[in-house]
């Protein structure tokens, strides 16, 4: 079987056949602002991506124009979806095209609730959360129905009033729900919608306020707009064609973030499905998916749970961070104790967060300060079952390869300006 190679460091490359290695190709790379996780650890696999299918978020736009024509070359299939610019890009996400049963509906719908940023510093009972879920589902199990779309859905809830008579909740939506419960009563729809009007009117008028701040931050205009766009990412080719899939988000708007964030947990869900379809259980093409700046979104709904056996189904991610601190805040302690026992590859590349340099110290059984003060460039690159080595960080600058991406782009760059 074909496979990528994996380079990390200096004198650190790695197949990525789990059968060779014993290991999943699960990666966790730590390092400060500017250590490099870019260019010695992003970049090398972008040039060393031959045999998989991989989805790289990222915010530096120069890197597709730099690494196109190779993976072209290549024969691969190149998608950019631009949240940052959704008009730029040359493939949609509507996040409604990917249900296909009512688990399906409720999951995109938690996904949405959860993406909420605030999520992460809130107490607040999950009661709150699961009545916005129902609300959510209800609506888009209706426009799944009618054959709508996620922008008909946002706009179904625009149109949402709540008011209170006798007691009850009244909305401009109720003749609606009314008519489907006459056409299918007891209908997945008709059940949700009625699991949010038997809420009090202030915690139902709570709930849709908190929905609609979430829905107003993910969901911008452009955003809505490129969801009409008629060429749809299909997840399945990822996994039956060599696809790139560039998925771009804002260094300045970290609203997008959330959507990012929501984007991949469908996605892992739609390749774990679409796996289990196939002979072994297996992608017939392993995705990577390379998340840079991974806890600076939002939560991914279940990633706990689905990191811990990606490996069985052909899927393996690399998380790009500045600390273990940054995880901690963004999945608690034990997610987090979750997410990197998972990873049997760890990339330390320095970085000033007291609580990281601890554990790192405890992994090399180095005194703390010779953590602390690690020389600018030296990476350490762990891997189960093997002792740490300690090495520099990859010189991709000095890759014959990445010099011809440069020398193209540059070339590219030139004769646009000129013309």
């Amino acid at each position: 079987m074909n496979t990528d190679k994996v380079i990390l460091a200096d004198n650190c490359e790695y197949s990525s056949d789990c059968e060779e290695t014993q290991l999943n190709n699960n990666i966790l790379v730590v390092g400060g602002s500017g250590s490099g996780k870019s260019m010695s650890i992003a970049e090398p696999r972008l040039l060393e991506t031959k045999h998989t299918s991989l989805i790289f978020t990222l915010s530096k736009r120069k890197l597709i124009h730099k690494y196109a024509p190779l993976l072209l070359r290549r024969g691969y299939q190149l998608w950019d979806l631009n949240f940052a610019s959704p008009e730029n890009s040359n493939i949609a996400y509507d996040p409604i095209q990917y249900v296909k049963n009512h688990n399906d509906i409720r999951f995109l719908a938690k996904s949405i609730v959860m993406a909420n940023p605030r999520k992460e510093f809130t107490t607040a009972d999950p009661y709150w959360d699961d009545g916005a879920t129902s609300l959510l589902s209800a609506i888009i199990a209706d426009q799944w129905k009618k054959g709508g779309s996620f922008a008909d859905v946002l706009e179904m809830i625009g149109k949402l009033k709540i008011a209170e008579h006798k007691n009850l909740i009244i909305t401009t939506l109720d003749s609606n729900f009314e008519m489907l419960e006459r056409k299918e009563p007891g209908s997945f729809a008709v059940n949700c919608w009625n699991s949010f009007k038997q809420l009090p009117i202030k915690t139902a008028a709570c709930m849709f306020s908190a929905l609609n701040v979430t829905l107003d931050t993910l969901f911008t205009p452009e955003l809505r707009r490129m969801m009409a766009m008629p060429n749809k990412v299909k997840f399945e080719d990822l996994a039956s064609k060599r696809t790139v899939l560039f998925v771009t988000t804002s260094a300045v708007n970290p609203s997008l973030n959330s959507f990012v964030n929501m984007f991949y947990a469908q996605a892992i869900k739609e390749l774990f499905e679409y796996a289990e379809g196939c002979p072994r259980g297996v992608l017939p093409i392993p995705v990577h998916m390379l998340c840079d700046d991974f806890a600076c979104g939002s939560r991914i709904l279940l990633f706990p749970e689905y990191i811990a056996i990606f490996r069985e189904k052909g899927i393996s991610v690399t998380l790009m961070l500045q600390s273990e601190s940054q995880l901690e805040a963004m999945y608690g302690e034990r997610n987090t104790k979750t997410i990197i026992n998972n990873c049997d590859t760890y990339v330390y590349m320095g970085g000033m967060d007291i609580d990281t340099c601890r554990h790192i110290s405890v992994r090399l059984n180095w005194p703390l300060d010779d953590v602390m003060y690690m020389p600018i460039g030296q990476v350490v690159v762990f891997r189960r079952g093997e002792r740490p080595v300690v090495t520099r960080r990859y010189n991709v600058t000095a890759n014959p390869l990445y010099q011809e991406m440069c020398r193209i782009y540059e070339q590219r760059f030139v004769q646009k300006a000129v013309g």
